[in-house]
């Protein structure tokens, strides 16, 4: 974390203290959009000065607001400008990173709270931009907004790759079940039971001869070429010969050119997509190479380069967090319940999953490898369960425990520039 960051990070941290309330601070909130943003002005004691205001999603349109606000400013006697923006999508990054380089304070305020407080300021307030972004200055006027994190280029490089892989990895899953759901159980019902013992030969089966009578037709030896590109020794003859078997007896719909060029194109699509994928996360770990933090949590067990990547783009700077607590929150890990009424001390707290989901996924995964792989993770993983055992999912609940404890010892190492040591365990 440089010089510039810690400096923003405590005047954030001044700004949410010393708001609610404050006659010193104009308040621009911005609703923001793809080509127009709309933004609001006022102060912190709920005075209006600027109702709209629409501008450009450019330099000029920037270059507008800015003097705006500083001619406002200086209208009315003010000393501090605060900019709070709703994040929508990618469309707030470039006025954000703007509004930074310019040396402004700017905050983030969350889609829920947003959504909720139109509620609250009115009951039948409608979405609205003109509204909405008086609704995001009313928000930060009160201290509801969170610190806008503006990460170097690599860690947003990381931040694009993981978004780029997963958004490969659903239309990889995509095309999985397009060809289970729709032509398996079509045209070959009887391959989709056995389609995960091999799929590498399943998809060459629906690749070059789907028809069941087509394989019907064909001598084994043959059926077997064609399918299979190495010998894998005598469960792979008698996996296949039992689809050889079956597809005399299968009830599929006869397949039409279509069908045969859909499965074509499908099994050819899926090949592409999982290249794309061996592609992305090579660069993901070319990228992370870079970073002296990302050798040091590869020596956690169960952290691998997708996992370590994942972490280190997440977390950043190690420096932003105070305490643990923060970094749970980011996951989704913090622990909550609905006390109210007469069964609140009966209430038995749940995890939040208010955080990033495929980062508090990948932890999951992390534990799961680290509590079944490694002697010090059993070992601590047995200490959790001990008297437990017969707990109605007790295994899921430890290993999400688990996740969360490796997520701090991560956050950890990051601090310290240390490798991992079995000690943070405390088994004994």
């Amino acid at each position: 974390m440089n010089v510039k960051d810690i400096i923003r990070r405590e005047q954030f941290c001044q700004i949410v203290k010393e708001i609610r309330g404050s006659h010193e601070y104009l308040i621009i909130g911005i609703d923001v959009g793809k080509d127009k943003h709309h933004a609001f002005m006022g102060t912190a004691t709920g005075k209006s000065l600027l109702r709209r205001l629409i501008f450009e999603n450019n330099i000029e349109g920037f270059s507008g607001l800015l003097a705006h606000a500083e001619a406002i400013k200086v209208r009315n006697g003010l000393s501090k400008i605060v900019f709070g923006l709703e994040p929508t999508g990618n469309y707030h990054k470039p006025l954000g990173r703007h509004l930074i380089r310019c040396g402004c304070n700017l905050v983030l305020v969350t889609g829920s709270a947003v959504k909720h407080n139109r509620q609250l300021l009115d009951g039948r307030w409608d979405k609205h931009d003109t509204k909405d972004a008086a609704n995001v200055a009313d928000l930060v006027s009160r201290g509801r907004c969170l610190y806008y994190d503006l990460p170097s280029s690599k860690i947003d490089e990381l931040r694009d790759l993981l978004s780029l892989r997963r958004r490969l990895k659903k239309e990889e899953h995509s095309l999985k079940m397009r060809i289970r759901n729709n032509l398996l159980v079509k045209f070959f019902p009887e391959l989709d039971r056995l389609y995960s013992a091999c799929e590498s030969e399943s998809l060459s089966i629906v690749r070059w001869c789907l028809d069941p009578n087509k394989i019907a037709g064909m001598e084994f030896d043959q059926f077997f070429r064609v399918v299979t590109r190495t010998q894998r020794g005598i469960a792979q003859q008698l996996r296949l010969r039992k689809i050889h078997r079956l597809a005399a007896e299968s009830v599929g719909y006869p397949m039409s050119p279509a069908a045969e060029f859909e499965a074509e194109l499908v099994v050819e699509k899926l090949k592409h997509v999982r290249q794309q994928i061996e592609e992305t996360e090579q660069l993901l770990e070319d990228i992370s190479i870079d970073f002296v933090e990302y050798s040091w949590l590869l020596t956690i067990p169960g952290f691998g380069p997708y996992v370590s990547a994942r972490v280190l783009a997440s977390i950043a700077s190690p420096w932003r967090f105070d305490n643990r607590k923060q970094l749970l929150k980011l996951v989704g890990y913090d622990l909550c319940a609905n006390r109210s009424g007469k069964q609140s001390d009966k209430a038995v707290p749940v995890i939040s999953k208010k955080g990033n989901a495929e980062f508090r996924y990948a932890l999951y995964q992390a534990a799961f490898v680290a509590s079944t792989r490694n002697r010090y993770f059993i070992a601590y993983f047995n200490k959790l369960l001990r008297g437990r055992k017969r707990e109605r999912g007790i295994k899921i609940k430890m290993r999400v425990k688990l996740a969360a404890k490796m997520l701090v010892i991560a956050w950890t190492l990051m601090k310290r520039r240390e490798p991992f040591d079995p000690h943070y365990l405390n088994i004994e």
